[in-house]
């Protein structure tokens, strides 16, 4: 008796999200009804890398700093493409041209020259490629090159979504009847269901190490795609 009265007077607030909500009045039809947040996650290994790199050089005045970005981002691109890499899939980020100076305690700062710089993001779609083709655009810029990552990320995510969906239901419909069960009711329909965000891949690992031979490898390992939903429930 005391179990009922403390289900239909009270609102009860539960951790993780959970909430269960008595009627307005005891003069009008008890309803009640359950909160749920939950999430669902699948591990993938991730099928795509985002190369940053960026030609560079520093030259006595603007326009031979310039020029010699110039080749050296040009010769990076080829390497990129003659690599497979699709055109689409090679942004410019930046441009800059800035002095550069070293300072000495004597003499305060000394002009070196100018810095020129192009910044580059580049998808590789075929994420077992990539340590082949970061050696490339190396090979191809030499010194002018700075790697600044190689990060292995999810680009199709749609199958791992799905999993990630399912997974955030099961979890959902779980913590629901354990929290109706405590509270001595049954679950009824659902009122709604909502995808509280965009499914996110989250970064678990990545790596550019040397094998034995000459050649970097990128070790893609595996990613998190998770997918957070809240549920109502009736209660019966």
């Amino acid at each position: 008796m005391i179990k009922r009265l403390f289900v239909s007077a009270i609102s009860l607030s539960l951790l993780s999200g959970v909430v269960l909500a008595p009627a307005s009045s005891a003069a009008t039809p008890v309803k009640r009804y359950l909160n749920v947040s939950a999430e669902g996650t699948v591990k993938v290994v991730p099928d795509a890398v985002r190369i940053n790199a960026t030609a560079t050089s520093l030259l006595p005045t603007t326009k031979a700093a310039l020029a010699s970005t110039a080749k050296a981002a040009a010769a990076m691109r080829a390497a990129f493409l003659a690599n497979g890499v699709a055109t689409k899939d090679i942004a410019t980020q930046s441009v800059t041209v800035n002095p550069e100076y070293n300072y000495v305690q004597d003499s305060g700062q000394i002009l070196l020259g100018y810095r020129a710089s192009q910044n580059f993001t580049v998808i590789v779609r075929k994420a077992r490629t990539a340590g082949a083709i970061t050696d490339a655009i190396v090979e191809a810029g030499g010194d002018n090159v700075l790697l600044n990552g190689v990060t292995p990320f999810v680009l199709n995510t749609t199958k791992a979504v799905v999993g990630a969906r399912a997974a955030a239901v099961k979890n959902a419909q779980a913590k629901a009847r354990a929290y109706a069960s405590l509270a001595g009711l049954k679950l009824g329909k659902i009122n709604y269901l909502v995808e509280n965000s965009s499914p996110v891949s989250y970064p678990v690992m990545q790596t550019v190490t040397k094998d034995s031979a000459p050649s970097t490898q990128i070790d893609l390992g595996q990613q998190d795609v998770t997918v957070t939903i809240s549920i109502q429930w009736g209660l019966l």
